[in-house]
Parts: structure tokens; sequence; C-alpha cells
């Protein structure tokens, strides 16, 4: 069943669509086979490289003020949901914050209270990009959504989370399972319960804590759906013309005209995230 906010999400993109405040990215798509028939996702970008990919350049504040033609549901005083300008996925949302928060601070329990008031309606897969060297596009706090519909997969590598989730020592050899960490949940989900798991796995990576440290000791990635939460630490940004994200985990993967999409054929795509991962 089509949740309402995802239906206002789907009228707020036809508007912005017509007045060019929202511009989809055209990509071509084609499929990696990884590691345990996993199919991974690689996209092409076809359309220019929006500024917010671009390396260098300066790169304004879109969310401060936000495209109230983006715009789809404040979440009280302290949050709101706005669609993704240029989504590669239909109704790609984000929840950010309505004030200034770093990219690279701690997520707050505010954060996690406003992320499980949308989920309670309107689920998917939610993820998290800490900073530069973790793929995040903005400096301005944003967690985002691609929701799912019931019974709808929730990503490529969702049996990987699921087996690290259910038996801790099943992948220990994997060097991806060795900087991660992941945690099952169950519904309902509740702020409070997400801050305590997302900061125990933070821990668990040496990533410090807000106790301790101003901000996270170093880059990652956090992946969410309703059975399980993940944090990859990430070392770098990217490798041979490739930015990796979250999305990259979740078994999505974009390239450019700079990537070397010959050099991903012939030694696949977790070669790829264990190029850019930092081993804890």
């Amino acid at each position: 069943m089509t949740s309402e906010l995802l239906r206002q999400a789907n009228g707020v993109a036809a508007e912005a669509k017509a007045s060019g405040a929202l511009v989809p990215l055209k990509t071509s798509l084609t499929h990696l086979m990884g590691e345990g028939g996993t199919s991974f996702e690689l996209r092409h970008l076809l359309s220019a490289t929006p500024k917010h990919l671009r390396a260098a350049g300066p790169k304004p504040n879109p969310f401060l003020p936000w495209d109230q033609r983006l715009e789809v549901e404040r979440i009280g005083d302290s949050h709101v949901v706005i669609l993704n300008k240029y989504p590669v996925q239909s109704a790609h949302m984000l929840l950010i914050t309505q004030t200034w928060q770093p990219q690279t601070g701690w997520l707050s329990l505010d954060d996690w209270r406003a992320l499980a008031l949308v989920d309670a309606t309107t689920t998917g897969l939610w993820f998290f990009n800490s900073g530069p060297n973790a793929g995040a596009s903005q400096p301005h706090r944003h967690l985002q959504l691609l929701p799912r519909a019931a019974g709808e997969p929730i990503c490529a590598r969702q049996d990987w989370f699921r087996r690290c989730a259910a038996d801790p020592t099943a992948l220990a050899g994997d060097p991806l399972f060795r900087s991660s960490r992941v945690a099952p949940l169950t519904s309902p989900l509740t702020g409070e319960t997400l801050h305590r798991i997302y900061l125990s796995l933070a821990g668990e990576l040496g990533l410090g804590s807000p106790s301790n440290d101003s901000c996270p000791r170093g880059a990652y990635n956090l992946l969410l759906s309703r059975q399980w939460m993940a944090i990859v630490r990430r070392q770098t940004e990217g490798i041979r013309g490739f930015s990796v994200n979250a999305l990259g985990f979740a078994g999505s993967l974009l390239s450019t005209a700079e990537s070397d999409r010959e050099w991903i054929q012939r030694s696949g795509p977790e070669a790829l995230l264990r190029a850019v991962v930092e081993a804890v």
C-alpha cells in the first residue's frame, strides 16, 4: 500500500520536474556479477555531471534555504523531507535538518527520531554518507531514503547484511566484514533504539563517542532497513574514476566518463569496495 508521504513525494516530483526544479539524471544500466551470485547495478551517467558531483568549484548550500518546490513534508520543527534534485531513481528523498548541522558531526537523537517518524509509514533503504571520504555531496546534514514497496528487495546485497546481522562470525574472513558492523533490528523502530545501536556500532568500529569526541574519528557510511543497521568505515572516497558512497555497499554503483569500467568488469565490484574501506 502506497503511503501518504510517498504519494505526496510523487505529486511534488511531477510538479517539480515540470518547473525544472527536479532534474532526473539519465543513466544506462548494466549488471555486474559479484561474489556469491550477487548482481550489482552499474549505472553509467549519460547526463552532464551535476555540480555537487564535480571535484572543483564552489558548492553553495542547497539546503539553507531548501528549494520549496522540492519540499514534501516538515517533520516537526527540526527536519524536513525534500526530493533529491538530481535523482537517479524515482522518489529519492532527503531528510535534512531545518537549521545548519554538519554532515561530519554525530547523528543526534533528534535525527533518529525524525527518521523513525518517516519510516513508520514510508520505509525502504536509508543511507548516510558522513563526509567527503564517504561520498557525501553536501556538508549540510542529510539522510537519504530510497522507498521500497512491500516485498521488494531492499538492495542487491541485502543477503550479505542479513548474514552479518544473524551471525557476526559467518563472514569473518571477508575483508568487507572487517570494516563493517551490522546489527539486527526489530520493529517498530524508535529514535531512542536507533540512536543507541548507532553509537554502539560506531564505538565497535573505533569511531569514538559523542561524550569523548566532537565528531566521529573517521569517515563512514551508514545503511538501514527495518531488519538491520550497518556502518562501514571508509578510507577514501574512490579509485579509478569511481566515486563510492553508501549505495555502493548496497550493490548500486555509478560510473562517469572518468571511470575505468574495463577494470571493474575485470576485477569485480567487490574489488572496488575493498579498495575504499578502512580495516579495523
